[in-house]
């Protein structure tokens, strides 16, 4: 009695092993990405329970595989590895301000307008909604808030061709626009924004082939205050800021950054405002800087760290943080949740504030990645994304720009 007793204990704890194991395996499967940038064909990777690559050879020219093994004998997954050589990046932490013309006037509002025949809007009616971005009216390209109302004057009253951009698809509507009384003008009922302007930190600058400097910020799209979509950039610069107040976070409410941009000549160009951040290209960068090296997202580790921003003037400062997790598979700009827990920092600004976003996470002497967002109810923490996400975009930006 007492050996089957003790077989069933034995079975019991192998069906749990079989379970967790299972669990493990099926864990990393999906946590893990598909794909890892490399610099020599090798990978090593930052997981909680050993999960270790046996790289081999690939039928592509230039790139491998790996397969993951939990324990180093349980195979998880194949995933591709391509070379890439390690970026060489300046660390960056200034304070900036954003200038943006919009490729289009961003519909913000609807309303109604009243004439003899009642009250409607006529947008609205055709199918335009708050976040479309209008283009062009009866052909004509619209770039302002001011040539789109020079057309619906322009038409006096005769319907209206309106296309315009929505979740990357242009559409054409006709639009029967509504003369106000109150107004003594035809109306649409669209209230539009053409330009937008702010304040954001730098996350990296990086040498070019031409001599120029290329920069990423931000780490996150900039998006518009009323709709909260991403604003569809047609030009954009960028100027000094001087941070010269702080308004301090606390749970429910995100303080933020005060600053004054520079009336002196613009610092370079913005060329794209893209869901892992702006960048473009820089005249110069401040003096005295030094280059670090990029990490991969698999070289980033739980643990201390450090971020460089500006709570004064224009010169940053290192602050401790703490790497809580990371998200590996994650693509997008959430790759990893980090904790403010220098003294310094949290007694000015409670935590994370906005217009620290793009403040570059330094650790072991690389650019791991940079801050983007802040938790609501805890401004001590708050999002980054991988240095090597944004980096992608750069190397995307010279391929376009070159």
């Amino acid at each position: 009695m007492k050996k089957i007793r003790w077989l069933q204990k034995i079975a019991a704890l192998a069906c749990s092993a079989a379970v967790l194991l299972g669990g493990g395996i099926g864990y990393y499967a999906g946590a893990l990405p598909d794909h890892y940038y490399t610099a020599d064909d090798t990978l090593e990777l930052q997981t909680v329970l050993p999960v270790t690559a046996v790289c081999r050879a690939a039928s592509a020219v230039g790139s491998s595989e790996a397969t993951l093994r939990l324990f180093g004998i349980f195979p998880v997954k194949t995933v591709s590895l391509t070379p890439m050589r390690r970026a060489e990046v300046y660390v960056g932490g200034e304070p900036f301000g954003i200038r943006m013309l919009m490729a289009g006037a961003m519909v913000v509002s609807l309303c109604d307008v009243t004439d003899r025949n009642g009250t409607g809007c006529p947008a609205e009616d055709a199918g335009i909604a708050v976040g479309d971005v209008i283009q062009a009216v009866n052909g004509v390209p619209v770039r302002s808030n001011e040539a789109l109302q020079k057309q619906i004057s322009a038409a006096a009253g005769d319907p209206l061709r309106v296309t315009f951009l929505r979740d990357d698809s242009t559409r054409t509507v006709t639009v029967h626009p509504k003369y106000s009384a109150v107004h003594c003008c035809w109306q649409t009922g669209m209230w539009v924004r053409d330009s937008t302007a702010g304040i954001g930190t730098v996350t990296y600058y990086c040498d070019t082939a031409a001599g120029s400097y290329s920069f990423g910020g931000l780490g996150h799209a900039i998006c518009d205050t009323d709709t909260g979509e991403q604003i569809p950039l047609a030009t954009g610069e960028i100027v000094g800021v001087q941070i010269t107040d702080v308004t301090a976070g606390k749970a429910g409410a995100p303080g933020a950054l005060q600053g004054r941009m520079a009336e002196a000549a613009e610092w370079g160009t913005v060329l794209s405002n893209t869901e892992r951040g702006v960048f473009g290209y820089l005249t110069a960068v401040p003096e005295g800087k030094q280059t670090v090296p990029m990490a991969f997202k698999q070289e980033v580790k739980r643990g201390a760290a450090e971020i460089y921003t500006t709570l004064s003037g224009d010169t940053p400062s290192a602050y401790s943080v703490e790497i809580e997790e990371l998200h590996s598979a994650d693509t997008g700009t959430r790759n990893m949740v980090i904790h403010i827990t220098d003294e310094r920092l949290l007694e000015t600004t409670g935590g994370i504030v906005q217009g620290m976003s793009g403040s570059p996470i330094i650790q072991n002497g690389r650019l791991v990645g940079a801050v983007t967002h802040v938790f609501v109810s805890d401004p001590t923490r708050g999002y980054g994304i991988f240095a090597e996400n944004m980096y992608a975009q750069t190397i995307a930006q010279h391929s376009i720009g070159e």
